[in-house]
């Protein structure tokens, strides 16, 4: 069986970079997503640049049984599940309250469910492969979030599962950790409903230098990731500020980059 590493949400932004860099290190990489021609101009990037095995699978994420999918797909090729990359994800800027209740759910259902399925469905594998798993949440999950409520509840649920898995299963070998990104250019801002340019500059890291981060991170069994001295700092002085403080200047911030009115508003 080739280990291979599985990269959820691979077909744009920090997932697509984080496909390179396992590549560009030397993995054999299983893209997924469901945009299936991203997915292939990449696999086909990857190849041209003399990478190992990049697979396309497109495959809707929002399925129960997408991890089931997956797996039956590796076993048809001989491919074993080395290192999960869990990545999908998205996020909705507006008052909970007003944002479509499915749009929310459906939310949860991917950035808490289905990490959480990855993270644990490949596990005798990943034992066995001397791997390990990489949730993406969010220097979010260190706040509350007024105005994006669900979506900092969701990266404050994987920064404290992801904290906790690496904990359980540091004596078996397996590494776990969280890389926790701040301000990226990424489509995530346009999906989410927000404007751009609405976090300083000194925040912003590039995706590439995210994925890196996160890549030997990983490698080196670090349990919290977070790429960027200004964020490492940011997340530093959040520990130190009231909760309330925090609240307020988190609800000013998020009206800002309202970009349009909430759904169902």
């Amino acid at each position: 069986m080739t280990p291979v590493t599985i990269v959820t949400g691979a077909s744009a932004g920090i997932g697509a970079e984080l496909a390179r860099a396992f590549a560009r290190h030397g993995h054999s990489v299983v893209l997924v997503a469901r945009r299936e021609d991203r997915l292939k101009v990449l696999a086909a990037e990857i190849a041209t640049a003399g990478g190992p095995l990049a697979l396309a699978l497109p495959i809707d994420l929002g399925r129960p049984d997408a991890a089931a999918r997956i797996g039956e797909a590796l076993v048809a090729r001989s491919l074993a599940p080395q290192f999960v990359v869990n990545n999908a994800g998205f996020g909705l800027i507006g008052p909970a309250a007003a944002l479509d209740r499915s749009e929310q759910l459906a939310m949860i259902d991917l950035n808490v469910r289905l990490l959480t399925d990855f993270s644990l469905a490949f596990m005798e594998s990943l034992a066995r492969q001397r791997g390990g798993v990489l949730n993406v949440a969010s220097v979010a999950g260190f706040l509350p979030g007024p105005g994006m409520a669900v979506y900092y509840a969701s990266k404050a649920y994987v920064l404290s599962f992801t904290e906790a898995l690496h904990r359980e299963l540091s004596p078996s070998g397996v590494r776990v950790s969280c890389l926790c990104p701040g301000p990226v250019a990424t489509e995530f801002s346009a999906r989410a409903g927000s404007i751009e340019g609405g976090s300083p500059d000194f925040l912003t890291v590039s995706a590439a230098a995210v994925a890196e981060a996160g890549y030997r991170g990983l490698m080196r069994g670090k349990r919290v990731i977070v790429p960027g001295i200004a964020n490492k700092l940011a997340t530093l002085l959040i520990r130190l500020t009231p909760r309330a403080w925090q609240l307020e200047i988190l609800a000013a911030r998020q009206k800002r980059r309202i970009a349009s009115p909430a759904p169902g508003t």
